[in-house]
């Protein structure tokens, strides 16, 4: 796939799997989600579901190092930043020939890298992000999107990256 196909398809993810309400619970839920599914894998991973005003998740799983919360935040932050996935993020940076730096930003509080997603609500649109750290770029953000998916009952073929 190309980056252009890959922004599209993220584009596609972005909107499909927006909630209609989003609560504590439902945060607590979609990181218990991806828990298991990281735990059930052996994948060594960092998991945070936040929202824009508090972390409500987090969990580090064996394999984790210090640097995994850092890109938990960084990655974050582009969210919070620009209400799109990191990934996104990135790759559109990529197409057009630009850095995070280009854009004024800082790559200390930043990463243009895939893993963390917009918790969107219908109507509303993002109040939160959930981020995934410690796979290959491409492998953190299919992940986290494999676990809206489920939560929202979305057909996960139809939406995954290839």
């Amino acid at each position: 796939m190309t980056i252009e196909d890959d922004l599209v398809r993220i584009a596609e993810q972005e909107k499909v799997l927006a909630f209609d309400s989003f609560d504590l619970t439902t945060a607590w839920q979609l990181g218990k989600l991806l828990q298991e599914l990281a735990t059930e894998r052996g994948l060594g991973v960092a998991i945070d579901v936040s929202l824009h005003s508090m972390p409500v998740f987090y969990a580090a799983l064996p394999g984790v190092t210090p640097d995994n919360v850092q890109w938990v935040r960084r990655k974050r932050n582009m969210v919070f930043r620009y209400s799109k996935s990191s990934y996104a993020s990135g790759l559109k940076l990529k197409s057009d020939g630009k850095t995070i730096e280009t854009n004024g930003l800082s790559s200390a509080d930043y990463a243009a890298h895939g893993g963390s997603f917009p918790i969107n609500v219908k109507g509303t649109g993002c109040i939160g992000a959930v981020t995934v750290s410690g796979l290959p770029q491409r492998d953190d953000h299919n992940l986290a999107v494999e676990a809206l998916a489920l939560i929202l009952a979305k057909d996960l073929d139809s939406l995954r990256l290839g």
